[in-house]
């Protein structure tokens, strides 16, 4: 059974403006405190901080509302494969095209980091998420038998190849469309 979030915590209804920012340090008391919401076994403190070091290898954003973090995607990158490491939104902001704004921000670093294919797990329970993969053009290529193991549940294995042509550029442009409100990429 899904959590009930209070009233004071759910998004409001209409535009939003969304900014997308590398993350930082200081983003991760409220990227845990999601990370906790959404995941049975969220990362660890140590393990963000570990990841946000690897910069030649890594691109990490979190998306804010008002100054509020509501969601973070993150992004492994080798040669011309990117992986997205994680993608999570604060549920009481969820339906309000966070997650497309991010997954469409990861396209974007990944392609201008040189990647052409971005690769992903996410579990074969986990209908919306599929969803949200299928129209940014990932397809199943595999599925790994227990992958997470806290819930011994299945990953769906979904790849995106030629990310890098006008083509997809043009498609993640038309999925951005389709989200209400505006985003804005700040690169501090």
């Amino acid at each position: 059974m899904a959590a009930r979030i209070p009233h004071e915590r759910l998004a409001p209804v209409g535009d939003v403006h969304v900014v997308l920012v590398p993350m930082r340090r200081r983003h991760l008391r409220s990227v845990l405190r999601i990370e906790a919401q959404v995941y049975p076994r969220p990362w660890s403190l140590s393990l963000f901080v570990s990841e946000l070091a690897l910069r030649a290898t890594r691109a990490y954003y979190v998306a804010r509302v008002d100054g509020l973090v509501v969601g973070y995607c993150g992004l492994m990158l080798a040669g011309e494969d990117a992986h997205v490491t994680t993608l999570a939104v604060d549920p009481g902001w969820h339906r309000r095209g966070i997650a497309t704004r991010l997954l469409a921000n990861a396209v974007r670093v990944a392609v201008a980091r040189g990647a052409r294919n971005l690769t992903l797990e996410v579990r074969v329970t986990n209908d919306p998420a599929q969803a949200l993969y299928r129209r940014f053009g990932f397809h199943p290529a595999g599925v790994r038998k227990g992958y997470y193991v806290e819930t011994n549940e299945d990953a769906l294995v979904m790849w995106a190849e030629n990310i890098d042509t006008e083509g997809y550029a043009a498609r993640v442009a038309r999925l951005e469309d389709e989200v209400r409100g505006t985003v804005s990429v700040e690169d501090l």
